[in-house]
């Protein structure tokens, strides 16, 4: 009867709900201890195996039955907690709350130990890949078992001290698995190289081998892992793109760059059983440069070599829901080396076979042919991508290059000539032809209509033509000598505007400006160049003055020969040199008249010490005047020699006329200020400018043939301002005062057209003594 009380009670409080909860609570309250228990059993076990290092496989297996039974159970519960929260959700919140929160918090912890049990059979299947060589399987698990690692450390509240020894564990087979790896890839791809300090030198590398690793599909089982396993363990892992990276760097020092800076370097390839052989050998060039044509083949050949025993690899393994593979190892090494690949046959390869003349562009399109045909080829090997390159991009742009190069070279060369010696010279005369290019008739497209006015003209024509003809040398440059490195600058600057009327507009423009910038840097370059030696050395002043009288010779029809020959742009008036001409002019003159200016002054310096020509009947004082005219002769005959057949005839014979003239000058003055002269004095002064009157005129020597200069000797009034004056000095000094009247002719003689009154006065003072005849002869001088 009780037993049936109790029974009914329970049936009761079943049906109202109680029984279960109570139920619900013990069993969860068992489940909470039973986790805590197999907790502690599980962390021991994880102790002992990564800490400890005791085997217990059986007890672990154990505890992972235990774990899924547990899973299973608190399953069951949460089902059967959460329908009965929800059929009687108002009446059991508060009850049921704390058990769900405890039940997640089992949960939790029961997901943790998953983890664990996770990461332990990842580390056993990683071991028993990597002894059976499945590097790529050993490398996933791996990977899962750090993923299982760092979820474990993510999680906040649950630090576990077993976590470090987990940590540990997995960077030493981490490590191991690297290690492995590395042993493999050195078996795959094994460089010989010389112990040479210079790598990269041509020496170094035909001393250099590269040997590839090549195993048959029958030997791969026995042999060891293909090249494909060995690297895509690499990717999983993360270590690839190091590895690939110093290949790649490898790669270019001793095979790929040498071979575009060395045109004797040839590729040798050789097979054997199980390696394939890179060498190469030294062959003696034909030319300085390679063509690009022959360096792609090279570089193509080693592609060809690394794609087929190396680098054809993909580095994800295709999966059901892709139908392709990933990235391959060849686009890869693209992407790392083809930046500075591409940079070096540019700098080094395609830059030399720039066309250096607009006749050969159209030969160029054989090279950008072979630079498709390259990239086209590097691409199928899938080393680049689709897009097109800048080396592509370089060759096809050949018409700016070339433009480029061309001013470039231009410029270079010029300033070469510049820079030059000034002094090695070459004669220009009227009659010389320098090699000039031939222009074609600017109208040749309207010769039909030229010919047919050509002969109106000649027909209805009345002759109007002076009997008188100019000189076909009337404006052509008097006959000289010039430096020969401004020929040749003259010459480069015609054979640029030849080059430029047969380019495109952009490139007709640039050689054109070109040639101005190289007479702009002529004005800029030699004057402070060759500052010191234009100052000290007249020869060279003079040479100089030539120069850029040539210069502006040429400058005055140089755009006018070319005007209607260039691009339309430079025809409608910018094609012009004119206004650089008065620069070169003045340029030109300026240095020679700095020169003049020294010259003047050494003449007035050594007359300086004649002790102003006075008491010449005192031996010393006649004997420094004797010395400084004998000086100032010696100087102007040497500056005659220096320049004797270098400036032209008539610049020659002002200059010497001036310096000429400066002496005499001073002479006159000097001598015309004298207060007392005796009869001695007026003897030795005369004996003095009798020496200048009879050695001064040979010191005009423009030509090396002497009796062609007796002409210019003759002539010396002509050029020498104070010539007749200082005659008409001498004179005086021999005279008497009625002859020295007579020469006055009342301001009408010769005396009078050289000497004002007062000047004469003063010399006849100087010279008679004061008598009524010295007195009457005073009173006609006025």
């Amino acid at each position: 009867m009780a037993a049936r009380a109790g029974s009914l009670v329970a049936a009761v409080l079943a049906h109202s709900g109680r029984l279960d909860k109570e139920d619900l609570g013990t069993r969860i309250g068992r489940l909470s201890r039973r986790v805590e228990e197999l907790k502690g059993e599980v962390c021991a076990t994880i102790n002992k195996r990564y800490s400890e290092f005791l085997p217990s496989a059986q007890s672990a297996e154990e505890l992972a039955s235990q774990v899924e039974g547990l899973c299973s159970s608190i399953d069951l519960l949460k089902a059967g907690i959460e329908t009965e929260v929800q059929r009687d959700l108002n009446v059991a919140v508060a009850e049921f709350t704390e058990l769900k929160q405890q039940l997640e918090r089992d949960t939790l912890v029961l997901s943790i130990l998953k983890k664990l049990q996770e990461f332990d059979i990842a580390i056993k299947e990683y071991n028993t890949a990597l002894m059976e060589r499945k590097y790529v399987a050993a490398a996933q698990h791996l990977e899962t078992a750090r993923s299982s690692l760092k979820l474990l450390e993510s999680r906040k509240g649950f630090e576990l001290k077993i976590l470090k020894a987990l940590g540990t564990e997995l960077t030493v087979q981490t490590q191991n698995m690297l290690y492995h790896l590395g042993e493999e890839w050195q078996k795959l791809a094994v460089w010989k190289l010389p112990p040479s300090k210079e790598s990269g030198s041509l020496e170094s590398v035909v001393h250099s081998e590269l040997h590839l690793h090549t195993v048959s599909s029958k030997e791969e089982e026995i042999a060891g892992p293909p090249v494909a396993s060995v690297l895509q363990a690499f990717a999983v892992l993360g270590e690839l793109h190091t590895k690939l990276k110093i290949f790649g760097q490898l790669l270019l020092k001793h095979i790929l760059k040498p071979l575009i800076l060395y045109p004797s370097l040839q590729p040798c390839t050789e097979e054997q059983s199980d390696v394939f052989i890179l060498r190469f050998k030294s062959e003696e060039p034909s030319l300085d440069h390679s063509s690009p044509m022959e360096v792609f083949d090279k570089i193509k050949l080693i592609f060809e070599v690394l794609h087929k025993y190396l680098l054809n690899v993909p580095l994800e393994q295709p999966v059901a829901d892709k139908k392709g593979c990933g990235v391959t190892l060849a686009e890869l090494l693209g992407d790392m080396i083809w930046e500075e690949l591409s940079d070096c046959l540019i700098q080094n390869c395609l830059v030399n076979s720039i066309p250096t003349n607009s006749s050969k562009l159209e030969q160029y399109i054989e090279v950008i042919k072979s630079t498709e045909e390259f990239e086209k080829a590097l691409k199928n090997m899938q080393f680049l991508k689709g897009d097109t390159t800048d080396l592509l991009k370089y060759a096809r742009n050949v018409n700016c290059h070339f433009a480029n190069k061309k001013c470039q070279d231009v410029i270079v060369a010029a300033r070469n000539l510049m820079t030059s010696e000034i002094h090695n010279t070459v004669k220009i005369t009227p009659d010389s032809c320098v090699a000039l290019p031939r222009l074609p008739d600017p109208g040749a497209g309207d010769q039909s209509k030229m010919s047919k006015a050509s002969e109106l003209l000649h027909n209805d024509m009345v002759n109007l033509e002076n009997k008188t003809k100019l000189s076909q040398y009337t404006f052509s440059l008097p006959t000289c000598r010039i430096s020969s490195s401004v020929e040749k600058l003259m010459e480069l600057a015609y054979q640029t505007l030849l080059e430029a009327t047969s380019s495109t507009d952009q490139c007709c423009i640039q050689l054109f400006y070109s040639v101005r910038n190289i007479f702009q840097l002529f004005y800029d370059v030699v004057p402070t160049y060759h500052k010191e030696n234009l100052q000290k050395l007249p020869q060279l002043a003079a040479i100089h003055h030539n120069n850029c009288m040539y210069i502006a010779h040429h400058l005055l029809t140089l755009g006018h020969q070319f005007r209607y020959r260039l691009t339309s742009i430079l025809c409608d008036g910018a094609a012009t040199f004119v206004d650089m001409v008065p620069g070169f002019r003045r340029l030109g003159m300026e240095c020679f008249l700095a020169q003049m200016r020294v010259q003047k002054g050494e003449i007035l310096e050594r007359l300086s010490s004649a002790r102003n020509f006075s008491n010449m009947d005192d031996e010393e004082n006649y004997c420094a005047a004797n010395k400084a005219i004998r000086q100032v002769l010696h100087q102007l005959k040497r500056l005659g020699k220096v320049w004797q057949d270098v400036l032209p005839v008539n610049v020659y014979c002002k200059a010497m006329g001036t310096l000429l003239n400066t002496a005499l000058t001073e002479i006159v003055t000097r001598i015309a200020a004298l207060e007392d002269i005796s009869a001695e004095d007026a003897d030795r002064l005369y004996s003095l400018c009798r020496t200048m009157v009879e050695e001064g005129p040979q010191v005009f020597t423009p030509l090396p043939e002497d009796d062609k200069n007796k002409k210019y000797q003759e002539e010396v009034p002509v050029y020498v301002q104070k010539w007749m004056t200082f005659k008409e000095l001498m004179i005086i000094l021999q005279a008497n005062l009625q002859e020295i009247v007579d020469q006055w002719a009342d301001g009408k003689g010769p005396l009078a057209a050289e000497f004002s009154a007062a000047e004469v006065k003063s010399l006849i003072r100087a010279l008679f003594q004061n008598t009524e005849r010295r007195a009457a002869a005073l009173a006609k001088i006025k």
